[in-house]
């Protein structure tokens, strides 16, 4: 990823938007969490739950299912889990892997919202994972706004149920809705960082798009779009 300048135009107030998994952090949260509270309540049944629901992750990918309704698949695993207890174990997760001396963060991604933070912008995480695994992160990098999934609730519970997933076009909208919500903002002075092309429709949003990681047909893409412009 480059060094770009992180200063807004003329002094104008922007936001900056991040994808989160392997983007700001080297794991996929909602999967790494999974196979954590798994192992971490349920043991070697734990283990092989995590490979069994894994599988059907990939076989679902591997027919060309939608992200979209992967990720609604992953949510109905959580169906009658209390969200406090969910909230216990994903916060035991984040000082884990916080914790354990292994690459958690992209550093690089991490140094730019810094920088981004202390040239005055506003941190907004983008994500299809959920609040419990968002709310330390968000913490930790000083962000201001978090858009993600969320899970449906009744009584203290998840139902297993999402409204949108925040993923592609739900990326997009909820990034719009944030612009909208900010007037006093030109998404040409605005930054976003995503690692899957699956971020495009977030990053064609902004006037500064970052292309993390090796996404050799993110990069591609942002290539042409910056050529369009140019032409």
């Amino acid at each position: 990823m480059s060094e770009p300048s992180r200063r807004p135009a003329a002094g104008r107030p922007y936001l900056v938007f991040s994808d989160v998994d392997e983007t700001l952090i080297t794991v996929k949260s909602m999967f790494d969490f999974l196979h954590h509270q798994l192992v971490r309540r349920r043991g070697a049944a734990g283990e092989r739950e995590y490979e069994r629901i894994m599988a059907e992750v990939r076989r679902r990918a591997a027919d060309g299912t939608p992200r979209e309704d992967i990720n609604r698949f992953y949510y109905g695993h959580y169906a009658g889990e209390p969200v406090e207890t969910i909230g216990e174990l994903a916060e035991d997760w984040f000082a884990e892997r916080t914790s354990s001396g292994r690459d958690f963060y992209i550093e690089s991604t991490r140094e730019a919202l810094t920088a981004h933070r202390a040239a005055g912008a506003s941190v907004v995480l983008v994500s299809g994972s959920f609040p419990p695994l968002l709310a330390p992160l968000a913490r930790e990098v000083g962000a201001d706004t978090v858009l993600c999934t969320r899970p449906l609730v009744a009584d203290g519970r998840y139902t297993g149920e999402v409204e949108t997933p925040v993923i592609g076009a739900g990326k997009r909208a909820a990034v719009l809705g944030q612009l909208a919500s900010r007037p006093d903002v030109d998404p040409r002075d605005c930054w976003a960082y995503g690692d899957h092309v699956s971020d495009l429709p977030m990053l064609e949003l902004v006037g500064h798009p970052v292309a993390v990681g090796e996404a050799a047909e993110l990069r591609q893409r942002l290539a042409e779009r910056v050529k369009g412009v140019t032409a």
